[in-house]
């Protein structure tokens, strides 16, 4: 047998020589269909073969293409990155795949940060909503933190977190009753999730934040791959397990609070993205999961926008809508499979042997 053959069966997988990879190649077709739907349908509809010569054209499609489509797509693809990134982070530092920020207070506390100001008739400039959101998603973050003793059990900040979330959606549903019909309208679309009238204000206005949450991502990717080992194994390798839960928490804040305050809370799009991220390479390390759940969050948040655009139309539906009637079912059977697969990867132990009895004689094959 030759080196290749040889080292594809002893790693339990058949390697094709020059075999395209899937999951690449399904991501990039996902893609740049999402896209071309994104920039074509609607009223006008464009086709695909003059995208590229409508694009800062003259004219009511060339309006339309560059500066209502287009910041739109780029804003979905954002805020779909930066909510997939932040449901890994989430998972892999609190080691539970249910670990996602509308279970944790962090999507919610956000959210009330925003309306309150809306209800309470508080004039407030457009550029300081994202610190209303990062103050109400840190609050929540924290608070669930405090309740659950800084992560020192991770299914005791899951349970901890659901109690604060539906503590903060029950704020947000006595500021609903508070507000007048107007308001109610608005903040009643806003908390469902939505890109309807977005324009590149509001894309430049999520690029500062990412240029603080990128390099902490980068940061944080070997202490994630640390956690992944279990809080005994981590701090014996020198890892202060509550600091590094606290820290990984702050990153998903600083992700998630700025496409709250801009998207509102779009769900479930931290839960799906990671789940689809390893099932696509399910022996990937923390490094490669994070890029892929990025890029699963852009291309989830872009393709469920279509519908939200076209279903209806002339009426929008949210996008939140979307994702949470898509995600959450598709989710639970990622996550089911995910399971069974991680069951059959388990190696099987032999058992030791029975004190003072033979000893076992090993097979040819284990000399």
């Amino acid at each position: 047998m030759r080196g290749g053959a040889v080292k594809g069966v002893m790693g339990g997988r058949r390697t094709t020589p020059g075999r395209l990879p899937v999951a690449p190649v399904v991501l990039t077709v996902a893609a740049v269909a999402g896209a071309v739907c994104a920039l074509s349908l609607g009223t006008p509809y464009v086709p695909p073969d003059r995208l590229l010569t409508t694009l800062g054209s003259d004219g009511l499609a060339g309006l339309v293409v560059t500066e209502l489509r287009l910041p739109r797509m780029v804003l979905a693809l954002v805020a779909g990155a930066c909510l997939g990134a932040a449901g890994l982070v989430l998972q892999e530092a609190l080691r539970n795949p249910l670990a996602v920020p509308e279970m944790l207070g962090v999507s919610s506390g956000a959210a009330l940060g925003v309306a309150a100001p809306l209800v309470l008739a508080l004039s407030v400039p457009l550029g300081l909503q994202p610190f209303l959101a990062l103050a109400g998603a840190a609050f929540g973050g924290l608070l669930t933190l405090v309740a659950a003793g800084f992560g020192r059990s991770p299914s005791s900040v899951l349970l901890t977190g659901a109690a604060v979330a539906a503590a903060l959606q029950a704020g947000l549903l006595v500021l609903m009753v508070m507000a007048d019909q107007l308001d109610l309208q608005l903040i009643y679309r806003y908390l469902l999730g939505s890109l309807s009238a977005r324009t590149w204000d509001d894309v430049t206005g999520l690029l500062p934040w990412l240029a603080v949450a990128v390099p902490a991502l980068v940061l944080c990717v070997p202490v994630l791959g640390v956690l992944r080992l279990g809080d005994d194994d981590a701090r014996s390798l020198g890892v202060r397990v509550e600091r590094a839960r606290v820290a990984a928490l702050g990153i998903a804040v600083v992700l998630i609070a700025p496409v709250v305050a801009v998207c509102g809370p779009v769900a479930w799009v931290g839960f799906l993205a990671p789940h689809l991220a390893r099932r696509l390479r399910p022996d990937g390390g923390a490094a490669g999961w994070l890029v892929r759940s990025a890029l699963c969050g852009a291309i989830v948040v872009l393709c469920a926008d279509q519908p939200a655009r076209l279903a209806l139309a002339p009426v929008e539906t949210p996008v939140g809508a979307w994702t949470a009637l898509v995600g959450v079912p598709v989710g639970v059977v990622l996550l089911k499979r995910g399971r069974r697969s991680a069951k059959r990867r388990a190696p099987i132990r032999p058992a030791p042997p029975v004190q003072g009895g033979p000893v076992p004689l090993l097979r040819k094959a284990e000399r």
